[in-house]
């Protein structure tokens, strides 16, 4: 109880003097927590099964009676607590190596860290989570604080809705025994809804197809014909000049989404789009800000939906504490997220973050060079078709390189790590492997193999 007090207490103290000025005053000195850890195989918790009430074609306003888990509220079950508040976030971009931590602790510890979806303050939305909730019947108390205080206080100025990404970035978290050329093992523990419901937004032209400003046939009819040109207000206009966001209001449901008025719904599998330690990208400074849409070998906007409670992620380090982060939580996602986005909605999560060095077998070999993954049933190798971070604006969309280079951790995995001669692990990969696209929206876009664990045990 001690201990738990002296680390709620130094969380308070960090809150009240701003992270900066707390890092200055105490460098080195982490607060020692004592709660209990939550194994691997905890159950998603929280909102998911609290039952809002249906939007019916009827004209019915969900209940939302869920569990709200405001900044401070509710289980925070790690050994360090990282909320969402403004001076420890970034809005659109993710943290460069040069970055100051916003928190430090220990290999092999765990923090649970509160994660805002940017659904419902962008600047497309009227940058105020409140009205833009309301409009779907959520009262005050049902929206997020920390969402309000992000949508508020971020300096407006430092927002370019055209240039900057979408993602609010929590972090970064300096692990103390990190060093370059180590990998930082993440597991995800718990991955608690902090709100019973999400969004899911397709702004036209960044989706899986091309937007009606872009044109060209699809399947030989146009894409205005698939999808029709909307304002901003999501009703048709015809004008397929005109810049269109759609966003899908999603209420929760006893564990599950809920679209079309009740008429579909579908299992929620909560994850973190974004968990990544900091990477430098090309030849640049290294404080140049690093845009959050695009991932690199340091993970980041990965989006790979097998990557909740009880997964595994390898990330290689580049810096010094490897600097992680998370952000664009998702309550549940397909493979491709093709209409832009998830199902987009703030969850708390909480990791185990624990350092690997290389030769001692701790990690897969490929995760010193490139991220990789893993769950209780498969490995789980990655490519990317930039993995260096796509510069500027450029949609590096090429499916083929991100799949070879799936292919190619996948050979080098088994052959390193499994014993398999390289021809014989090509041929098995063929045959019993599956490869699945991860996204197809973030610019740089993504490939996941997953190779079966049971195939592999002999006894």
């Amino acid at each position: 109880m001690r201990e738990h007090l002296a680390r709620r207490a130094a969380d308070e103290l960090q809150r009240g003097l701003g992270r900066r000025t707390f890092f200055r005053a105490a460098a080195g000195v982490a607060a020692a927590g004592a709660v209990t850890t939550t194994g691997a195989g905890a159950a998603v918790a929280a909102a998911s099964g609290a039952g809002a009430g249906s939007s019916s074609s009827g004209g019915g306003r969900p209940g939302f009676r869920g569990t709200v888990l405001q900044p401070s509220r509710g289980p925070i079950p790690g050994d360090h607590y990282l909320p969402s508040e403004v001076d420890r976030v970034l809005w659109g971009y993710v943290p460069s190596v040069d970055a100051e931590p916003a928190l430090r602790m220990r290999s092999g510890r765990t923090i649970t860290i509160d994660a805002v979806s940017h659904e419902g303050i962008l600047e497309d939305q009227g940058r105020d989570p409140v009205e833009f909730f309301a409009g779907q019947g959520v009262p005050r108390s049902r929206v997020l604080d920390d969402a309000v205080e992000i949508a508020r206080d971020y300096d407006r100025t430092e927002r370019d809705f055209d240039r900057d990404g979408p993602h609010v970035v929590t972090g970064p978290v300096f692990v103390e025994e990190a060093r370059p050329g180590d990998v930082l093992k993440i597991e995800t523990l718990r991955a608690d809804l902090r709100v019973p419901y999400g969004v899911v937004s397709s702004r036209h032209g960044k989706g899986a197809l091309p937007g009606p400003a872009r044109g060209g046939p699809v399947a030989d009819l146009l894409v205005e014909d698939i999808l029709p040109a909307v304002g901003t207000d999501g009703r048709a206009t015809g004008n397929p000049e005109e810049y269109g966001n759609v966003s899908t209001f999603t209420p929760v449901e006893h564990g599950q989404g809920v679209m079309a008025g009740g008429a579909v719904r579908f299992p929620l599998r909560p994850f973190m789009g974004m968990m990544g330690v900091a990477h430098q990208r090309g030849a640049g400074p290294t404080d140049d800000l690093l845009n959050s849409i695009p991932p690199t070998l340091g993970g980041g906007n990965i989006d790979i939906r097998h990557l909740g409670v009880g997964s595994t992620f390898y990330l290689p380090v580049q810096t010094d504490g490897a600097l992680f982060y998370v952000g664009d939580p998702h309550m549940a996602m397909g493979d491709g997220e093709v209409a832009f986005t998830a199902m987009e909605g703030s969850l708390r999560g909480t990791f185990r973050l624990t350092v690997c060095r290389a030769g001692e077998g701790d990690a897969p070999s490929v995760a010193h060079s490139y991220p990789f993954a893993e769950t209780a049933e498969h490995w789980i190798p990655i490519g990317l078709s930039d993995p260096d971070g796509a510069g500027g604006g450029a949609q590096n969309s090429d499916l083929d390189v991100a799949m070879r280079r799936a292919v190619l951790n996948a050979l080098d995995f088994l052959e390193q790590d499994k014993g398999m001669e390289r021809a014989v692990a090509y041929a098995y990969l063929s045959a019993a492997a599956d490869f699945a696209i991860s996204q197809v929206v973030d610019r740089t876009v993504g490939v996941h193999g997953l190779i079966r664990k049971a195939d592999f045990d002999r006894s």
